[in-house]
């Protein structure tokens, strides 16, 4: 390998800090004598703050392009990336590299911690009648409203950090629903109590969280795994990729993209899935509200590709 640094192109919000730091640290620990690097990249959703996640006009890629013209013009090797914000398409010449091994791919429902519903086994029927909830995901909106229709949802945008501040000052926002991967990656916890404790500098002391069971809430495709893109030709990045990849979670988000790619491709999709092996069997349950109400379905096939087609022509 080269002695020049390995460059790990990344976002620069605190999220995605922590996974290009987790990527870094595997890298150092697989590759001792390589030097490595983190590239911190702008992207067009980090300046789009104000624009609703939501909405289906927002260009693909919105936080990923910049990192991968990065990685063609050579100005990085390795990209991280949340692996849901990770089009089905990629561009040519690029390719998924790796995918570390999946955290919890649970959703968080955190609300304020003098709400009456507070506690640590709280969930969405225990909120008040007509209650707000905050989120720009379609996914978890459609699943919501399945269970609650009387909530109201309003997107919120912002990073974790954010989010949190939003919730804990703004009164006329009842919950907030974020990934569970996300939070602990930020070493956000909730306590036994449900208190959410972490760094000062990423959470408050004035809110409460809970998981949400997946049997409520099912994640979106990709959710809780970091992915590494590469250039196709990089033998380098390629070689690299190889001792950071988890097999079996990679099988799982292969199929799971599979089925987004054959349901329309869009991140921003009211549609969720969640492949796993079970037994040593590849299984994958979804559900798709582009229909209207709500169509589920289960599907086990040992081609991860083949799994995510059958899943879509099932939901279709």
């Amino acid at each position: 390998m080269s002695k020049s640094a390995i460059r790990i192109a990344t976002r620069g919000s605190a999220l995605a800090l922590a996974q290009a730091n987790i990527v870094l640290a595997l890298c150092r620990k697989k590759f001792p004598d390589e030097k490595f690097e983190i590239k911190i990249i702008k992207t067009t959703g980090d300046k789009l703050q104000t624009a609703s996640l939501a909405d289906a006009n927002l260009p693909k890629g919105l936080f990923t392009k910049e990192l991968e013209s990065a990685l063609i013009s050579e100005k990085a090797d390795l990209a991280v990336h949340s692996l849901k914000d990770l089009p089905t398409e990629i561009p040519k010449g690029l390719k998924l590299g790796a995918v570390l091994e999946r955290e919890d791919v649970r959703d968080v429902l955190i609300c304020r911690r003098d709400a009456s519903y507070a506690r640590a086994n709280m969930g969405i029927r225990d909120l008040p009648k007509g209650a707000t909830v905050a989120t720009s995901s379609t996914r978890r909106a459609a699943q919501v409203r399945e269970i609650r229709s009387d909530l109201k949802i309003v997107p919120i945008r912002g990073n974790v950090p954010t989010r949190l501040r939003k919730l804990a000052q703004q009164q006329e926002i009842d919950a907030l629903i974020l990934a569970a991967a996300g939070l602990s990656r930020l070493q956000i916890e909730p306590a036994h109590d449900g208190l959410l404790t972490g760094p000062e500098e990423v959470t408050t002391p004035e809110l409460c969280g809970a998981l949400i069971p997946l049997d409520e809430m099912l994640p979106c495709v990709g959710q809780a795994a970091i992915g590494v893109e590469i250039c196709a030709t990089d033998r380098q990045a390629a070689r690299i990729c190889a001792a950071l990849n988890h097999t079996e979670t990679l099988e799982c988000v292969t199929a799971e993209r599979a089925f987004l790619r054959a349901m329309g491709g869009g991140c921003q999709l009211a549609v969720a899935a969640y492949a796993q092996v079970r037994k040593g069997r590849l299984h994958m349950h979804g559900v798709s509200f582009l229909k209207g109400a709500a169509r589920r379905a289960e599907v086990e096939e040992p081609d991860p590709a083949r799994l995510g087609l059958e899943l879509a022509r099932k939901l279709s």
